[in-house]
Formats: structure tokens, sequence, C-alpha cells
């Protein structure tokens, strides 16, 4: 792929979000806002998820095997 098209692809896909979220018909600094607000949401949500799902998880898997029959924890 050469550069050309590369940029043309991104400069699309920056176009269907603008259209999605409807944001091409905001002022640049309201454009600017949601798009700063926008990507802070995303990161917690990202930074949630990697923090807290891999604890859930693994509790569960210990609420699970206990409840079919698995070996109990020592608790030494």
């Amino acid at each position: 792929m050469d550069i050309k098209r590369v940029k043309d692809y991104i400069y699309w896909l920056y176009y269907q979000y603008l259209l999605i979220t409807c944001s091409y018909v905001l002022e640049p600094w309201e454009r600017s806002m949601f798009h700063t607000i926008t990507v802070t949401v995303f990161a917690m949500v990202v930074y949630t998820a990697y923090v807290f799902v891999p604890i859930h998880v693994r509790l569960a898997f210990q609420f699970f095997s206990q409840i079919f029959g698995g070996q109990p924890e020592s608790t030494v």
C-alpha cells in the first residue's frame, strides 16, 4: 500500500466517525471538547477493564470451582 491510500483510508475512517457521532455539525471548539471527553471516557473504560476484570474473573472462577466440587484452598 502506498502512503496516499493509507492517508485516504484514515481520513475516510475519521469522516465516518464524524458522521456517526454527528460531531461534524459542531463548531471547532465544541468538537475539540467533544473529542477530549470521548477519549477520556474511553481511556477510563479501558483502564477499568484492564484492572478490575481479571480480578472478577479470578473470583468467579474460585466461586464456581468451590460450588462444583473443586478442591478447597488451604487456609495456611
